[in-house]
């Protein structure tokens, strides 16, 4: 596997303070995602919001939390998992949608990898697709969010989720990873997607090792050359980062100084199970910056 060198400087990079997504509402970033899984079977949490008005409750929290939008999927996609029909996504998914139009205040997102449901969820008011499978799976999709003026997140995976794990094969996990994730831009951009509208996922652990996860977070500025916004999905995953360091299994400790990592080289959105943790470290992230924007003069004054 090819190794890189240090790219903490992110100087001649441009990054953006704010988001305006696909319904006009705006993201302060970095921005924290809230993660609502309506479905039997994730891996974090699965089954414990079927029930829209759990769902509902626990969307809810995550606002109150500090998360900054909602990403509401009825697939799951862990590794392993098998493909749930449309019409069972769209049933699991269009109560739980239909609550949180009326009663969220913060924007809510559709993750999935079928263009019928995410029409669905556009009409009923999702400001943003979350397409793991970076419109590898449905070829509806690009045009359907492209109609709908919707941002898109295009998420970096190989193969489908039941079978990923095999597919787990790079020379070069960035740079492969990068260009891959170039190539479904341009798809995105030539359906007519905004390219105002487009983030990009390097999709840890989709099709990847805990090397391969590693290798990506350590040099995430090269992810983000490509101009786009960077979310990043590190939490209630098994990215295998902890077997690769040899270091004992605190997961939430490592999720959370990962995330605080990614931030500080570049990453525009992270996608959490618990947004308080992740809410209260990107203001202390803030303040960092804020402080050292002032000068050590000012801070002291």
């Amino acid at each position: 596997m090819k190794q890189h060198g240090s790219e903490f400087a992110l100087e001649g990079l441009e990054f953006r303070d704010t988001l305006v997504l696909g319904n006009g509402a705006t993201l302060r970033l970095p921005a924290v995602m809230g993660v609502l899984n309506v479905t039997p079977d994730s891996f974090t949490d699965g089954g414990r919001y079927l029930d829209p008005e759990p769902a509902l409750a626990h969307a809810l929290a995550m606002e109150n939390a500090g998360a900054d939008i909602i990403d509401v999927g009825g697939e799951s996609t862990r590794p392993g998992a098998g493909a749930v029909p449309a019409g069972e996504e769209l049933r699991r998914l269009l109560p739980v949608l239909e609550r949180l139009r009326e009663r969220l205040r913060v924007p809510f997102s559709i993750d999935t990898r079928k263009a019928p449901v995410a029409l669905a969820a556009l009409r009923l008011g999702a400001a943003m697709v979350n397409d793991v499978s970076g419109l590898g799976f449905d070829p509806a999709m690009a045009a359907t969010v492209a109609q709908a003026r919707a941002s898109l997140v295009l998420g970096h995976t190989r193969g489908t989720p039941d079978g990923m794990a095999s597919r787990a094969e790079y020379a070069d996990p960035v740079e492969e990873v990068r260009a891959e994730l170039a190539a479904a831009v341009a798809r995105a951009l030539t359906a007519g997607v905004p390219r105002e509208r487009i983030i990009v996922d390097p999709g840890f652990g989709f099709a990847k090792n805990g090397q391969h996860n590693l290798a990506l977070l350590a040099h995430l500025p090269r992810i983000c050359t490509l101009g786009y916004p960077v979310m990043v999905g590190l939490s209630g995953k098994r990215l295998g980062i902890g077997r690769a360091m040899q270091l004992p299994e605190h997961r939430l400790a490592r999720n959370a100084a990962a995330q605080v990592m990614a931030v500080l080289m570049g990453a525009a959105i992270v996608r959490v199970h618990e947004p308080a943790p992740a809410a209260e470290a990107l203001r202390v992230v803030r303040a960092i910056k804020t402080a050292a924007q002032m000068g050590t003069a000012e801070v002291h004054a």
